[in-house]
């Protein structure tokens, strides 16, 4: 980077390291100095609640509006029906109307914990590209956007170029997405105003095409800017865990096992997730990141405590660390812990360990079960769990049965 921000929303991205790319760092620079600036990032609705992986540029927008700027989330309720093509394999599931809606309504919740929504000057609105998109005409669409884009520049896209190499198809409805994302910038623009278009850098293709769309079409000068796509420093891609995906709506993971998967952050990252992930200043993030040993254990409680308080309240927080203490520290089964209910129909004459521990999260399947309880890497109450097809009755279900996979893993079989 040869020039140097003034701005406090850069000077931010900068030190906490949120950037990665932007198409004139000077120009977007100097807008964000002269007073307010509109700045959108888009969502899809593939599921009904946003994961870890998103929760980097949502951070991203909450910086963007404490230091005085006007975040705007667009929902995808329009290219949702299309499908983001970027880096994928194969075509996503198509999803109905009403299976769209109902992932946006989910969505939502998880937004208004990080920003502050109302008519004010830097308050956030939030969108839905389907209110311009579902009534477009097609022959005037083409006419009027189409001819902006070259198929050749489009082929050129990694995202799509990686797609086609591959010799893995690519449909013509996963074509059009990304002269819809173009789309969506000109019409944020031209009913807000909005200058910038922020997203990670898998992105970048689709941002340049909304910029260089907007010039064409309206002469406006508009900006993009890229955060970097996170692993973690063994590799691992930020945000999935074992168990699947690490969700942010608790009725779709507890907040206890949300504060679990941040406690138990490598040490090599988690200076780096302090920073991007908390509001701690950077020297404490630094000197936090820092710690060895069992010190930097405590560094890991505050990650998680801080990251939890931000995405499910202060009590929730308090009541995951409680319970890990509970656990870890003193054996028992604690009052947090993810729990399954089991009515006296699912037990039926009886379910195997494998089965429990399938049932309860803790393996993806019954092979997976079996490799744990194999390699002794499985526990109930506390005791080691030698026999996968050992049967669980009602009557070892006549108090909470506690399972444990590995050091870190544990769940509560409760019989209703």
């Amino acid at each position: 980077m040869t020039y140097t921000p003034k701005s406090d929303f850069l000077i931010t991205l900068v030190e906490r390291g949120f950037f990665a790319d932007c198409t004139d760092l000077q120009g977007l620079d100097e807008a964000l100095l002269k007073g307010v600036v509109p700045a959108y990032i888009g969502y899809d609705a593939t599921a009904k609640s946003l994961h870890v992986g998103h929760l980097l540029n949502i951070m991203l927008l909450r910086w963007f509006q404490k230091t005085g700027h006007k975040p705007i989330t667009l929902m995808g309720g329009g290219t949702t029906k299309v499908g983001d093509p970027s880096f994928r394999s194969d075509e996503r599931p198509l999803l109905d109307a009403a299976a769209i809606d109902s992932n946006i309504n989910g969505m939502q919740a998880v937004f208004a914990k990080y920003l502050r929504y109302d008519d004010s000057a830097d308050g956030a609105i939030m969108l839905n590209n389907a209110e311009w998109l579902d009534g477009l005409n097609y022959l005037d669409f083409l006419r009027d956007v189409g001819r902006h884009f070259s198929v050749n520049r489009m082929l050129s896209f990694e995202s799509v170029k990686s797609r086609l190499d591959r010799e893995q198809s690519l449909s013509f409805l996963e074509f059009n997405y990304m002269i819809l994302q173009a789309y969506d910038f000109v019409e944020i623009n031209r009913r807000h105003g909005c200058l910038l278009q922020m997203g990670g850098s898998d992105q970048w293709g689709n941002i340049v095409n909304g910029i260089d769309l907007a010039r064409r079409m309206a002469d406006r000068q508009i900006f993009g800017l890229t955060t970097p796509l996170l692993t973690t420093s063994d590799g691992r891609k930020m945000g999935k865990s074992q168990g699947g995906a690490i969700w942010l709506n608790a009725d779709m993971l507890s907040p206890y096992e949300f504060w679990q998967f941040w406690r138990n952050t490598t040490d090599a990252d988690v200076g780096r997730f302090l920073k991007l992930y908390t509001e701690l200043p950077v020297a404490e993030c630094d000197r936090l990141g820092a710690l060895e040993g069992s010190e930097i254990n405590a560094a890991k409680i505050i990650l998680a405590n801080e990251v939890t308080t931000l995405c499910h309240g202060a009590d929730a927080a308090a009541a995951a660390e409680a319970t890990a203490r509970e656990v870890f520290e003193k054996g028992g089964a604690g009052d947090d812990l993810p729990t399954l209910t089991l009515s006296a129909a699912d037990l039926g004459d009886g379910l195997s360990m494998a089965q429990l521990f399938v049932r309860a999260g803790l393996a993806a399947s019954g092979k997976e079960a079996k490799r744990l309880i194999a390699e002794g890497g499985a526990k109930a109450n506390d005791a080691a769990v030698s026999d996968a097809g050992q049967m669980v009755d009602a009557e070892a279900l006549a108090a909470p049965m506690k399972l444990s996979a590995g050091k870190k893993r544990h769940a509560l079989v409760v019989l209703d």
